[in-house]
Formats: C-alpha cells, sequence, structure tokens
C-alpha cells in the first residue's frame, strides 16, 4: 500500500509541474470535505467553511482576507487576493458548500464516509460540488503561498445552500455584483468517451430559470356516495394531461445557436441536421424533432413539467382538495410571470390558483466573451490538445443565476471530467475520478491568471 502511495504521488507531482496548487492537497481537501454532511438542517456548513478557512490560512491567508458570515444554520465564505490594479474590476470564483441529502440505507457506501476506490473518490457531494470546491480552495492555497499578486482582485466566494433556498448566494451576489465576471465551478465540464478518452469541453455560459408553481383545486367535497362534478382530483388530472402535452414555442439565442452549431457534426445522423437547421434558421420542424429528445428539448424552449401531486383525505370521502406542483425550467431572457400566465391558459381552469412557490429569479444568458472564449480555450487545449469548447446553456440553475440577474457575467468553467455514465450529481455512489486533478488544477490556474492578470 505504501509503495502505491508513493508512485501515485509521484505521479500526480509529475502531471502538476507547472501549476501551483498542489494535488495531494486537493485530494485530501476533497476527500475530508465530503466527511462533513452539509445537508440542510444538519448545521455542518459553518464547520466546513472553517475547515476550508484553515487550508487557506496555512497558505499564507491573513485573517482580513478571509471572511466566514453565518447566517442562521448555514454560513458563506469569501477569500481574496489582493489585484495592484485598482481600478479593474474583480474576478470571483465560485462554488457551494451544501449538498443535497443522501439516504445511507440506499448507498453501498456510506455517502459521508468518502471512500477511493478504483480510480474514484465515492461520497455525496463528490460531484456536486465539492471536487471544483477543493481545486479552486488548492488553486487559491498555491497562488496565495507562490506569492502571485495578480493586477485584478481575485475572490473566490463559497455559498452555503445553493442547493435548497439560494439565500446565501443572493446575499454574495448583492454584495459583489460590482465584479468584471464570475467563473462557477458548478457549471460546464468536460465529456470523457467510454475508454476515457476526452472527447469535448462545455463552456457554460447561460442556465434556463428554475422555477416551481403550485396549482390548486378545491371544492366543499361530500360523501363518496355521492360524486360531483367538480371532483378537485379529476380537475387536476385534466390540467396534468394538458400540461403533459403541451409544448412551449421554440427560442434561440447566441449561445445555443453557437452550441448546436458546434454539436451537429458531433451528433450526426437526422438529429445532427436538425440542430444545424434549428441553429440557422429557427425553424419549428427542427424544434420539435429535438424536442423529443430529454438531452435536447431544453436546449429549444421552456419546459414545464408536474413533479409532486397531493390531494384528499379520507379514502370514503370525496376530495376537498388536490393540489400538484409543477416545474419549470424557463429559456433564459423570459419572465417568469410570463410562463405562470402561459400554464394558466394552458390548464384552462378559472377557478384553479397558481401560486409561484419561493422566490424564484430569472436571468438572461452572458456574452461569449472573447478574452473568456481564449482563456478557457487555452486552457482546455493544453490539458487535451484538439478537443473542441462549446458554449452551453444548462437546464439546472447554479449561484450564476443570480450573479447574472444583477448584470455579472458567469461562466461554467468546471475542471471535471468524467464519463458521461459517470456522472451521479444528486443520485446514488456519486463519485469523481482521481486522476483529472492534477490537470484540473492546471486548468483552473490558467483560466484564472488569464482572466485576472
Amino acid at each position: 500500500m505504501l509503495r502505491r502511495w508513493v508512485v501515485l504521488a509521484a505521479l500526480l507531482l509529475s502531471q502538476a509541474a507547472q501549476a501551483a496548487g498542489d494535488p495531494l492537497l486537493a485530494k485530501a481537501v476533497l476527500m475530508k470535505s465530503i466527511a462533513f454532511r452539509t445537508v440542510e438542517g444538519e448545521g455542518q456548513v459553518p464547520a466546513l467553511a472553517a475547515y476550508y478557512a484553515s487550508i487557506l490560512k496555512e497558505a499564507g491567508f491573513a485573517g482580513a482576507e478571509i471572511e466566514i458570515t453565518p447566517m442562521g444554520e448555514t454560513a458563506m465564505l469569501a477569500a481574496t487576493i489582493q489585484g495592484s490594479d485598482p481600478r479593474l474590476k474583480p474576478l470571483l470564483m465560485i462554488g457551494h458548500m451544501d449538498v443535497v441529502a443522501a439516504n445511507a440505507a440506499d448507498w453501498k457506501r456510506d455517502p459521508f464516509a468518502p471512500v477511493e476506490e478504483k480510480g474514484y473518490i465515492f461520497g455525496r457531494g463528490a460531484e456536486d460540488n465539492k471536487y471544483d470546491v477543493a481545486m479552486m480552495v488548492a488553486t487559491m492555497a498555491g497562488l496565495k503561498r507562490a506569492g502571485w499578486q495578480p493586477r485584478r482582485t481575485v475572490t473566490l466566494l463559497l455559498s452555503g445552500d445553493e442547493e435548497t433556498h439560494m439565500a446565501t448566494s443572493r446575499i454574495l451576489a448583492a454584495k459583489y455584483k460590482d465584479a468584471e465576471l464570475l467563473l462557477n465551478g458548478d457549471g460546464g465540464g468536460g465529456l470523457l468517451n467510454e475508454e476515457g478518452r476526452p472527447v469535448l469541453y462545455q463552456l457554460q455560459a447561460g442556465e434556463k430559470t428554475y422555477a416551481d408553481f403550485e396549482i390548486g383545486f378545491t371544492d366543499p367535497g361530500g360523501h363518496s356516495s355521492a360524486p360531483t362534478p367538480g371532483n378537485p382530483i379529476y380537475r387536476m388530472a385534466r390540467a396534468i394531461d394538458r400540461i403533459a402535452a403541451y409544448r412551449f414555442a421554440p427560442m434561440r439565442n447566441e449561445l445555443t445557436k453557437a452550441s448546436l452549431l458546434l454539436s451537429a457534426d458531433r451528433i450526426g445522423g437526422e438529429v445532427g441536421v436538425a440542430m444545424r437547421s434549428y441553429a440557422k434558421n429557427g425553424d419549428a420542424r427542427s424544434a420539435d424533432l429535438l424536442s423529443e429528445y430529454p438531452e435536447f428539448i431544453g436546449q429549444v424552449r421552456t419546459t414545464c413539467v408536474a413533479t409532486m401531486a397531493q390531494a384528499g383525505h379520507a379514502l370514503n370521502a370525496l376530495p376537498q382538495s388536490a393540489r400538484v406542483s409543477v416545474n419549470c425550467r424557463i429559456f433564459p431572457g423570459v419572465a417568469i410571470e410570463t410562463v405562470k400566465a402561459e400554464l394558466e391558459r394552458v390548464v384552462a381552469d378559472s377557478s384553479a390558483s397558481m401560486t409561484v412557490l419561493d422566490d424564484p429569479a430569472g436571468s438572461d444568458a452572458s456574452p461569449l466573451r472573447a478574452d473568456v472564449m481564449r482563456a478557457v480555450t487555452a486552457a482546455i487545449s493544453a490539458r487535451h490538445p484538439g478537443i473542441p469548447v462549446i458554449p452551453t446553456m444548462s437546464a439546472g440553475a447554479t449561484d450564476s443565476l443570480h450573479f447574472r440577474a444583477l448584470g455579472v457575467p458567469c461562466y461554467g468553467v468546471s475542471g471535471l471530467f468524467q464519463r458521461g455514465e459517470d456522472g451521479f450529481a444528486h443520485g446514488l455512489d456519486e463519485r469523481v475520478p482521481v486522476a483529472g486533478i492534477p490537470a484540473a488544477l492546471g486548468q483552473w490556474e490558467s483560466i484564472v491568471k488569464a482572466l485576472a492578470g
């Protein structure tokens, strides 16, 4: 075992010879951070923030350069390397410390006891988002230790409730909105084929707005032996059927057109033809064909889907109420109220109530800036020469949503390369490959240095 560790250490160090970040430190930070049960309600996010702060302080960060802000049972962290030119707006990096819940009984391994096995590190949050958080912490530590001073101030931000309410995300966005741009470790990333060879890299420059609606139906009810026409369950069922059959109008933007064009030849077949046609012409026929595929429908239109339902109160009584939750992923630039009004037309039940849950925020896509494209392309080319960098829009929401809403250009530049079949974020036996850690550190350092000066 000792010899194996020595060989691995030598390999990691040789691969990362040009990077200031220490791959052994990054791996250790990743594994230890998984052990913190940073699920909502556990109260362990502040402890994880303190651990990250200890790593940064050991690398030379002064106490005043690190700020941990408690918020209820969670917290947020900011760590800054001061730039030499105060006229330049700062460069931000962001990730999140919290994770979704995991039922240990469903896992093959304890989700909060990190395990390295067969080239992977297993544990809840390994992919989402503690891998890239560990890479960013190790990168900042390495740059500080090396005495690097950028022209532009660089600040690492870590939110504490991205997976739930995003209250810390909103606070961070409001406080740091006067930024040049933001690099997000919770978006983008590289794809490996089944043999583990790199295929492409996705630069996330936009994401769909996340919004939940609750549609309610009520009736006086009564005895089940005397059915009435106003049965809330039947009305809810009809509404669900209408939503399931409905398609929002197809839409395009600079980001999706670029993404579809760059991906068309690699996808090939009739799907590839449809991607190219829709990117160039915006024709409904191509949009409808792409919408038949779950992996593409989100790229061409807003989607809304029923996700939860509750109804009735007794087996022998007519239901007095029924309600269904509808989750929408809204195309960038479309107002939440516009989608709400459209859903009301689709449901076509004037007596139904429709409520927007929580307080969702919408944002448009970020521009495909030349400096960002150059920096990311150079970093990826150094790591895997010849693979394309493809701008993408993700269907899920990240911390970037709130920064984009305040005018900060945001780009997902995760250092994680993995096979499609190894993506288990939010799922069972979540994992990340160990071998990519040195190159991920190099990628982060290259992009940060290029954009911070």
